[in-house]
């Protein structure tokens, strides 16, 4: 029970502190950029309902009405903050739960407790599983670009998560020559077999403007799993500590 306790607590302490990190990062970063690919993506419905007859924007208006009518977003501003920063904090959460399970197992199975050096190389790891691996396939787009079906995406995007962190499980975990070439043949099969993607893609978003926005997801991304990393096995090494001395105290 310690132990459970121990994740839990850790968890929800070191990703609510990330999620608030990363939230701020945000703002400067990938927000703007954000905003400024809205703009354009107005702007070229805008063209395009005007160069549209008349009758076909009646029908897009009441298309759009019915959407938007059903479909909910929060308002720009500190509402907008507000949720953008309670889905980061539950994201993190859910991680740091996953990252606490191995570090426990870690723990366990070694005696020792993981630093928060050790805890930075794991989120690492899950920088590379998760961004760098499907990133390379499926960079970020901003609004207003069109992208594949999202099913096919969502698809490929599982696929090379799991390929890419079976694959690092060979190499660092089995230390053998086969087990390393298995694990780069699977990190390298995602992509081998290619994300989807579409034929031709139009759109009135600069590409300067693109570019900017996968440096800056890449680089909060970055943030995001090296704090979460070393935050996470800080607090777990403090509360498994505490576990075992407040026990003894109970006893005496």
């Amino acid at each position: 029970m310690s132990t459970f306790r121990s994740i839990v607590f850790s968890s929800v302490i070191a990703g609510f502190i990330v999620g608030l990190v990363v939230t701020a990062v945000q703002q400067f970063g990938t927000v703007p950029l954000i905003l400024r690919a809205e703009v354009y993506e107005k702007a070229a419905t805008h063209k395009h309902e005007a160069a549209a007859p008349p009758q076909a924007i009646l029908v897009h208006d009441h298309a759009d009405h019915d959407h938007g009518a059903e479909a909910w977003e929060p308002r720009d501003g500190l509402e907008r903050n507000v949720y953008t920063a309670g889905a980061n904090i539950l994201t993190a959460i859910g991680f740091a739960l996953l990252l606490c399970g191995f570090v426990a197992v870690r723990s366990g199975a070694t005696g020792e407790q993981m630093s928060w050096h050790e805890g930075l190389m794991w989120g690492l790891a899950g920088f590379a599983v998760f961004t760098i691996a499907p990133g390379l396939g499926l960079p970020p787009e901003l609004p207003g670009v069109p992208t594949a079906p999202l099913l096919s995406r969502q698809i490929w995007w599982v696929t090379a998560v799991l390929a890419t962190a079976a694959g690092l499980g060979l190499i660092v975990f089995r230390r053998s020559v086969p087990a390393a070439i298995a694990g780069v043949v699977l990190i390298m099969l995602p992509h081998l077999i290619g994300a989807p993607e579409l034929e031709h893609v139009e759109t009135n978003v600069p590409s300067s403007l693109s570019h900017q926005f996968v440096v800056a997801v890449t680089l909060t991304s970055l943030v995001f799993w090296s704090l979460l990393g070393s935050l996470t096995s800080a607090a777990f090494a403090y509360f498994d500590r505490q576990g075992p001395s407040q026990g003894s105290s109970a006893r005496g």
